[in-house]
């Protein structure tokens, strides 16, 4: 009765170390089948993510738009920095035709009367018809073989009060020209007035005549 009743006891340990190994080997089964599968709605997205993120880059780089085709454009460019500048040389109204600015003096007009006139003394008049803004009469000379006569404006609105040879502008600026005795009367030289504006730059009209 012995011998049956430990046959029995070691069938059922057997039965149930068997039992037990088979609920271990479920158990690691489905613990690797749940660890080895992933969500196919978060993997297959994920790899799709990766080649499209790819794709943008590859797509950038080969991009006709990119930074480097569009300094490639900036260079070319028939408007860029050195077209300009090429463009600014070659302007008529560049600072070279600023040169004009020399024959500026083609644009001061100034009529000299030497008509007689009823009055003693000898002279002649000078009237200032034209002149570039922002230049004002600063000093007029009379330059011949026998004589050089220079005033300045101040001392030729003295004159026009006094009377005495020389350049004078009297009566508010509305008269003016030039006084000379009788030894200067039939002399050939030049009449020259010279401007000047803010900035100290001149400029200067001139023409020859012969005192009547």
């Amino acid at each position: 009765m012995k011998a049956e009743e430990n046959t029995m006891n070691n069938k059922k340990i057997i039965y149930l170390i068997t039992a037990l190994v088979a609920l271990i080997l479920i158990s690691a089964c489905s613990a690797k089948s749940n660890n080895g599968l992933s969500d196919p709605e978060n993997a297959i997205p994920a790899e799709s993510n990766q080649g499209n993120t790819a794709g943008q880059n590859g797509a950038a780089a080969n991009s006709p738009d990119n930074t480097a085709a569009q300094d490639g454009n900036a260079a070319n460019s028939p408007d860029n920095a050195a077209s300009n500048e090429g463009a600014a040389a070659n302007s008529p109204n560049n600072a070279a035709a600023d040169g004009s600015a020399a024959d500026s003096d083609k644009e001061i007009l100034i009529i000299i009367d030497q008509t007689p006139k009823p009055i003693e003394g000898n002279s002649f008049d000078f009237v200032v018809n034209k002149l570039p803004e922002g230049y004002s009469l600063s000093q007029i000379q009379w330059v011949s073989e026998k004589n050089q006569i220079t005033n300045t404006i101040a001392e030729a609105i003295e004159h026009g009060q006094n009377g005495e040879d020389g350049f004078y502008i009297s009566g508010d600026g509305q008269f003016s020209g030039f006084f000379y005795p009788d030894t200067m009367k039939g002399e050939e030289g030049e009449v020259s007035f010279l401007f000047k504006d803010d900035q100290g730059q001149e400029l200067t009209w001139k023409k020859k005549i012969t005192l009547n």
